[in-house]
């Protein structure tokens, strides 16, 4: 998993409530278990004509927002089915942190599974992030994981709080099997023993 540490990117404002993971990734895209290549299909409904041409305003497809890493989202984000797709899509297309007043449980922990930063604020400090990301690809903001804040392309300093772990295996670049693997000696010296001990097992 690539490490977060602190990004600097383009903001793209998502003001909609209760964006769902179907409206994410829809479920005709969920039949591939590679983590890649559904970047193009992320918000597909929304920003594709049944043509497969594009819908001129949805905000990803407006050439400021074309290769926004942040996302500034309404209320309830990623509510709606389980899927691990959602994060997938949304990482293969470039997003590296999402900031709402409110997130799904389980597509909460899915992002930091996979490298993503899910940020939740007051309502207050997510109007001023996103009337600042209306401005356009020339005011990006900065989150710093590390110091926990985030900064406005005018230099407004928020903090956030998020939890020690999380933070440790995001900066660290940790998934569920990298942070096995950081016991690895200890797995194999208990298996050394068991082995010793239990030689029929």
């Amino acid at each position: 998993m690539e490490k977060f540490s602190k990004l600097t990117g383009i903001a793209a404002p998502m003001q909609l409530v209760n964006i769902d993971t179907d409206m994410i990734i829809p479920k005709q895209f969920l039949k591939t278990i590679a983590r890649t290549g559904l970047g193009k299909n992320l918000f597909d409904e929304m920003r594709y004509n049944l043509d497969g041409t594009e819908i001129a305003d949805f905000v990803l497809n407006q050439p400021a927002y074309r290769h926004a890493e942040i996302i500034i989202a309404g209320d309830n984000f990623g509510c709606g089915s389980s899927r691990e797709h959602a994060p997938w899509a949304l990482l293969d297309f470039g997003i590296r942190c999402v900031i709402s007043t409110s997130f799904a449980d389980i597509f909460y922990n899915n992002c930091f599974k996979n490298g993503i930063l899910p940020i939740v604020m007051p309502q207050e400090v997510v109007d001023v992030l996103m009337a600042d990301a209306k401005k356009g690809a020339n005011a990006r903001q900065t989150i710093d994981l590390e110091a926990q804040t985030i900064t406005t392309s005018d230099g407004k300093v928020f903090e956030f709080d998020v939890d020690a772990h999380r933070k440790h295996c995001l900066i660290n670049g940790l998934d569920d099997i990298g942070l096995t693997l950081e016991k690895g000696s200890a797995i194999d010296s208990f298996e050394k023993k068991t082995a010793a001990l239990r030689p029929w097992a």
